[in-house]
């Protein structure tokens, strides 16, 4: 009996060394594909324009998303429900890890989504600080609630002239073992003042802190990650609090927990 104790150690010692040999490999990948697509972000924009530097955004994203099979991790996406387009979409998700802004974008990209981030974000990555300065995302200040609500108005008008799209983690921050926090209502509020049309679509993400638990590394090797729209939501005449405790509810149920 004291053997197979020993088999599982062993086996789970083996899978530790494999999630590091390929972990190494993909944060390689990823770091090239970092480096090269902001040249060609940058090159996109400046001569093309804002349209053709979205385009280098999203194979930027594909490209992310398709090197999660170096890990044996797999990415899908579902909708329960059809989503329109033509008009301003509010998407609210949960928050586990920084994996997760690539499914968002590359599998929504007919909605253009822009997203809320912290300004920390809009310096010193290669290809993503750019894309989020000249995308025009909303970089708030954490520290600074007036700035903060100033940047989101300046965003909300910017994407409803434009018929973009948002998305925002109410949680504010990652949450890696999966379990939800609190949904902050302050920034959807202002959104959907600022976007009196918009429709509010929940997206349940499923796995991405379970494949990235710890920064950068290490990467937890054969990890199957998942987006998911869940039934999308009529803001018009309801309070901001009750919208998004709607996403809440609807997340947590799609991940089987209670609200936070």
């Amino acid at each position: 009996m004291p053997e197979r104790p020993n088999f599982v150690k062993k086996i789970n010692v083996l899978k530790k060394v494999l999630d590091y040999i390929l972990g190494s490999l993909y944060l390689l990948y990823f770091g090239f594909l970092m480096v090269i697509f902001h040249g060609v972000q940058v090159i996109a924009y400046h001569l093309f324009g804002p349209r053709a530097h979205q385009k280098t955004v999203e194979v930027f994203n594909l490209c992310i998303i398709s090197g999660f099979y170096m890990t044996g991790s797999s990415a899908s996406f579902a909708q329960q429900e059809e989503i329109p387009t033509g008009r301003t979409i509010i998407f609210i998700s949960n928050h586990q890890s920084m994996f997760d802004i690539p499914g968002i974008i590359w599998f929504l990209r007919k909605y253009t989504p822009k997203f809320v981030s912290k300004k920390e974000l809009a310096r010193g990555i290669p290809g993503i600080s750019y894309n989020l300065r000249v995308g025009q995302a909303a970089l708030i200040d954490r520290n600074d609630p007036k700035q903060a609500i100033s940047e989101i108005l300046r965003f909300a008008r910017h994407i409803s002239e434009n018929h973009f799209s948002a998305a925002i983690f109410p949680e504010g921050t990652r949450s890696r073992t999966g379990r939800l926090k609190p949904f902050a209502v302050g920034g959807v509020a202002t959104l959907l003042k600022k976007c009196p049309g918009a429709l509010v679509v929940p997206i349940a993400i499923r796995n991405t802190g379970r494949f990235n638990p710890k920064g950068f590394f290490p990467l937890v090797s054969f990890t199957p990650m998942s987006w998911t729209t869940l039934q999308p939501i009529e803001p018009k005449g309801l309070p901001a609090e009750e919208v998004v405790k709607a996403c809440e509810t609807q997340i947590a149920a799609f991940l089987g927990q209670n609200p936070a």
